[in-house]
């Protein structure tokens, strides 16, 4: 099975994908389509981008078009990123059909609780919040006979496995559940165990690798060089930026000093107020930000088209955190550039990372003393591995090779104006 209008769903469904364009179905999507059309519990592990939302959007969809007053599902994710963007596909697949509820934190409650007692059939929430409104008796979960856990094993992360255990005891116990994961941990195994009846397992690009379509390259550079190396890169290339830093402050710090070097720039993390991330997000998005500066806490609830260029600003702590912050960027069929900056003092951190996921990136190394002199020293990612070739030029590649930068950076001038803001 390969074309959606194979798959057993309703005209208005064919419909509306006719409508969104969507003809071909990606591997998770036939094999997880067919057995949870049918009522069966699944349990998926496929990477971020591998069209698994649709497998378990189309067929709640089905169902509440073929029997709306008997079904009432629950979508968990680990974000609110996520929850929105999955409630908006959810409105794009339904023509906005039906009454939905997003309950997440980070918003204000009366809306969210209004939504819920007008007779929302789908529920799109945060594990957190929603055992908030459980605990205070605001809302009752017992009708809901379609469960999905998309993203479990970042839930499962960021703590969130006794308010899942909460939220399933108060289930149906005759629901269909479907689960999914990018990996099949022990942990993961044992959600399963609990809360999935004999599901169909379905694996799909489980392996731990950056996209094909990425080319990758990193940076030893000194700590306090990163944000001119930063900015040196955004003078040479094109497209938008996507930097991911590990705190909170370093967002901000970050995001700060583009600015004030003249880059359009906002950053984005779990202590900003929804407004300000949705705003974050929305201006990245249609061109007004060229760079948006982010904390791993939302890396996964991101999906912006056409990312030209993920910088690790800060070393990943693991390396699945690699692979999902690098997986921003050369989605589909585009190609993209990811850039990791390691200190000296991260360097065993580094290449750990790289022998686990087998990778080998174009090196540079850029200290202190090279700082000004445009001279370019590639290196071999271990001694017994040859340095990876830098790919044909691309689209999204830089527009011209690495060129000096650093403490000379005042005799140029200053920076041309149509390479400083959003272009």
């Amino acid at each position: 099975m390969k074309l959606f209008s194979e798959l057993p769903l309703s005209q208005a469904i064919q419909n509306q994908l006719v409508r969104s364009n969507f003809t071909q179905l990606t591997p998770v999507q036939a094999a997880a389509l067919p057995p949870a059309l049918e009522g069966r519990d699944v349990l998926a592990t496929a990477q971020t981008g591998t069209g698994k939302t649709l497998s378990f959007l189309i067929p709640l969809a089905e169902r509440m078009a073929v029997s709306p007053k008997e079904t009432k599902a629950l979508i968990m994710l680990p974000t609110r990123e996520l929850a929105m963007q999955v409630l908006e596909a959810w409105r794009s697949l339904t023509n906005n059909q039906g009454r939905v509820a997003l309950v997440c934190g980070g918003l204000a409650e009366a809306p969210q609780l209004k939504a819920i007692r007008m007779g929302a059939r789908l529920i799109v929430a945060t594990p957190g919040r929603l055992e908030d409104y459980l605990s205070r008796r605001l809302v009752n979960l017992g009708d809901v006979k379609m469960l999905v856990l998309d993203e479990v094993d970042r839930m499962l992360d960021m703590g969130f496995k006794p308010a899942i255990k909460r939220i399933a005891g108060v289930l149906s116990s005759d629901r269909q559940t479907l689960c999914y994961s990018a990996t099949l941990s022990p942990a993961i195994r044992e959600v399963a165990a609990l809360y999935l009846k004999n599901p169909v397992r379905i694996e799909i690009s489980t392996e731990l690798k950056p996209s094909p379509n990425v080319e990758l390259q990193t940076f030893e550079v000194p700590t306090d060089k990163k944000q001119e190396l930063l900015e040196h890169l955004l003078e040479t290339s094109n497209g938008s930026f996507m930097v991911f830093v590990r705190t909170k402050h370093g967002a901000d710090k970050v995001a700060r000093r583009l600015a004030k070097a003249g880059f359009a720039a906002a950053p984005i993390h779990g202590d900003r107020s929804q407004s300000q991330r949705s705003a974050a997000l929305r201006g990245f998005a249609e061109g007004r930000h060229r760079v948006l500066v982010a904390t791993d806490v939302v890396a996964r609830g991101i999906d912006v088209a056409d990312v030209a260029h993920v910088v690790n600003f800060d070393m990943p702590r693991e390396a699945e955190d690699f692979v999902h912050r690098v997986g921003r960027t050369g989605r589909a069929s585009s190609r993209g550039i990811a850039s990791t900056f390691a200190a000296p003092d991260e360097s065993k951190a580094l290449r750990k990372m790289e022998r686990t996921l087998t990778i080998a990136p174009t090196k540079f190394r850029v200290s202190a003393m090279m700082m000004g002199t445009g001279e370019r020293v590639e290196m071999a990612a271990e001694p017994a591995v040859a340095t990876k070739p830098a790919r044909p030029s691309q689209p999204n590649r830089p527009s011209r090779p690495f060129r000096p930068f650093g403490q000379n950076r005042n005799s140029r001038g200053g920076r041309p104006a149509a390479r400083r803001h959003n272009g």
